[in-house]
């Protein structure tokens, strides 16, 4: 079971390509994990995991039958979250066990109490999974390697066995020391007699001592009975043990004598933890991704917003049909009370709308829209559940985007220069599998010169092949695409524009050529600066 893996079938290899820091700042992905995540550290290992995006159809489908079983049992959620801690906790324990400076037997102690939480983390997740009737590959393997650790390794003997020791070893209070006396009287030999759940009292010790002489007259002649209670009073010296040297002497003695019984019983207690297989602590990421996303869709469905297992098609066919989609960033705003009507859309990738010259208002949904369709790969890539209705796709290799750059960035270059810089970039790395997204891209040039270039841009998309939504403020770039289908290519240009009703934003996107004048027209009665809505105002006046 070495390569046992939440995320990967057996004999499966990655096949993944690393987001671009471009791709995770134009998609928000901080601003999504840092409501996923519990914690700082829990939205960076759940951002490493999503940076590197899974291809292949058979892993997908692993990772979404897993996530499909974590979702619909959401006890069993609850009881491996609940170890979870526990499990993060052996680190802190085992940390002090490595501590060579720490005495023999505080290390025996930790050891001890380590393999405690750990034979409670592995009971936990037994029950746990053995009452849950999971059916996705990953899991069923995984309640099988439990079963064999749990079952095979006499858990309910040991852990008994760790409880009467844990007890035992609590209650200590004191050690009975023999010391061996050379003819001179003086100790060349010491050892323990006993470990005493009682701590001495001197009172104790003297008529122990009182008996012990009356077998010995001549010391019992040499001796006066009232300098005994002095002789055998417990030693104190009204400072800290680290700074009494008879202590700590005596805590040296004890240390070398127990040490040889101390690592005898640790090397028992390591081998046993590795046959046992310790190793459960690395699927802890594993648990918290798909835990951490269950409990994220979950709380988005009880918000009435839909979040739908993705079907995984072939890589080939480059499609994606989906119903009810919309942008995960408002169900994060829903969440937080920030979001109200969530307009969802209908969206398909074809061959013959494979690559959208997409158009509509200013604040019409454009780039919103634009995210959304990225976070659908990204999301069903993982196998998590995604933001729509329905929807069935071919992974993508990689997502690429260019949305406007910071200021910062275009010092150098220009804006216009930047700009090119990245788009050439992209089609440097982009194959005919990818997903491009371009955001508001050659707006920062003039309308005839971006044009210009936009046109290349689109033509080059066309010969490249693949999946791409463009979205623009220059509605003349989606009005001639009988001329730009002429040029080779596997994947049709389209238009897709987001729309108005009434003078108002509707935030629907469909198929349709695209209407910048009658936009303008709605806005501008709307705003009431029509020509004949002005020259009223005039002749009131």
């Amino acid at each position: 079971m070495e390569n046992l893996s939440l995320l990967y079938p057996q004999g499966k290899e990655p096949k993944c390509q690393a987001l671009g820091d471009a791709a995770v700042n134009d998609l928000s992905l901080d601003y999504v994990l840092s409501r996923v995540a519990k914690n700082g550290y829990e939205k960076n290992l759940l951002k490493g995991m999503m940076l590197q995006l899974e291809s292949d159809p058979a892993t997908i489908r692993y990772r979404r039958d897993v996530f499909e079983d974590i979702m619909r049992f959401p006890a069993l959620r609850e009881r491996i979250t609940a170890t979870l801690d526990q499990l993060d906790f052996l680190k802190t324990i085992g940390a002090s066990f490595q501590d060579d400076s720490a005495a023999p037997i505080w290390q025996l102690l930790n050891r001890l109490r380590e393999l405690e939480v750990y034979i409670k983390c592995i009971t936990e997740i037994y029950n746990a999974l053995n009452e849950c009737p999971v059916q996705s590959e990953g899991l069923r393997r995984m309640k099988a390697y439990v079963a064999s650790v749990y079952e095979q390794s006499g858990f309910e003997h040991l852990s008994a066995d760790i409880d009467s020791l844990l007890t035992d070893m609590d209650e200590i209070r004191s050690i009975t020391l023999g010391v061996n006396l050379d003819s001179m009287m003086r100790p060349v030999e010491v050892g323990i007699l006993s470990i005493n759940h009682e701590r001495f009292d001197h009172r104790g010790i003297l008529q122990k001592f009182n008996r012990f002489i009356e077998f010995l007259p001549v010391i019992g002649d040499i001796m006066d009975g009232k300098h005994i209670g002095d002789m055998t009073k417990i030693h104190t010296s009204g400072v800290s043990a680290s700074d009494d040297p008879l202590m700590q002497n005596l805590s040296r003695a004890v240390t070398d004598m127990l040490a040889p019984t101390v690592k005898q019983l640790k090397n028992k207690l390591s081998r046993y933890v590795d046959v046992s297989g310790y190793s459960l602590t690395r699927f802890m990421p594993e648990f918290i991704f798909y835990i951490r996303w269950a409990d994220f869709c979950a709380q988005a469905m009880q918000k009435g917003l839909p979040m739908s297992k993705p079907e995984i098609l072939d890589c080939e066919s480059k499609s994606l049909r989906s119903g009810g989609v919309y942008n995960i960033k408002l169900a994060v705003q829903a969440l937080c009370g920030e979001a109200k009507d969530i307009i969802r859309n209908d969206f398909e990738f074809t061959r013959e709308h494979g690559i959208y010259i997409m158009t509509g208002p200013n604040r019409g949904g454009k780039t919103t829209f634009t995210q959304a369709v990225g976070w659908l790969f990204l999301l069903a890539q993982n196998g998590i559940y995604v933001p729509a209705e329905s929807l069935s796709l071919s992974p993508c290799d990689n997502i690429f985007t260019h949305f406007p750059a910071d200021e910062n960035q275009t010092v150098n270059l220009g804006r216009l220069g930047e700009e090119s810089k990245r788009i050439s970039e992209i089609f440097a790395a982009a194959t005919d599998k990818s997903l491009l997204l371009f955001n508001e891209s050659l707006a920062t040039t003039s309308f005839t010169e971006g044009l210009y270039i936009a046109k290349d841009v689109v033509r080059a998309l066309r010969c490249l092949g693949a999946r791409t939504v463009f979205n623009t403020h220059m509605h003349e770039l989606a009005t001639d695409l009988d001329e730009m289908n002429t040029i080779q290519g596997d994947l049709a240009v389209a238009s897709l524009i987001t729309g108005i009703h009434e003078g108002q934003r509707s935030y629907k996107v469909y198929i349709a050529p695209p209407e910048g004048i009658s936009y303008a027209r709605d806005i501008a009665e709307k705003y009431g600066v029509t020509f004949a809505q002005l020259m009223s105002c005039v002749q009131v006046c």
